[in-house]
């Protein structure tokens, strides 16, 4: 499968939102993936972000991996989560009117630990919407008290979502 893979940029609430899209040709689907905790290094070109678009796009989703607000060429500054969500909406709004013309193709959500928190609220959002996610991978997710004086209130998810969580993880503990 021959995969293109370009970076796009465009207007969101904070400013530009750099986007990685990963096109397999006629999608299936949107997949909008998450990458880790922008303030620690976390950015589009995570390897499990990475991995977790390349799944997407290998099963017919267009992909997309935007980089959070501050992280390389997006604009504005870390918003512990809620300016974040907004920011995803406005991918996910870019990406079906690029795509999705007839307003037909599913959308799937992956993150990687902070990606996974934001993810599950971007969920939350759409289902409150009355447009449901078809599914979502959530890995690491950040829940809890986190090391360094960070809480996350994470709101529920739908039964059938895949969550991916070490036993030994010392971040966060996989009882939280």
């Amino acid at each position: 499968m021959r995969i293109e893979e370009h970076t796009v940029r465009f207007a969101g609430e904070a400013g530009d939102i750099e986007t990685i899209v990963e096109d397999p040709g006629t999608p299936r689907g949107i997949a909008l993936v998450c990458h880790p905790h922008p303030l620690f290094g976390g950015a589009n070109t995570n390897k499990v972000a990475q991995t977790l678009a390349r799944t997407f796009v290998q099963l017919g989703y267009i992909a997309l991996r935007p980089n959070f607000r501050g992280v390389g060429k997006s604009a504005g500054s870390h918003d512990n989560g809620q300016g974040e969500s907004d920011d995803m909406l406005a991918v996910l709004d870019w990406a079906r009117r690029q795509y999705d013309l007839a307003g037909a193709l599913p959308v799937v959500l992956g993150g990687f630990s902070f990606g996974a928190y934001v993810q599950a609220r971007v969920a939350s959002r759409l289902k409150e919407a009355g447009t449901p996610v078809l599914r979502m991978v959530l890995v690491g997710t950040a829940s809890g008290h986190v090391e360094g004086a960070r809480h996350y209130v994470t709101d529920a998810v739908a039964p059938d979502t895949i969550v991916i969580h070490g036993s030994a993880d010392e971040t966060v503990r996989s009882e939280e």
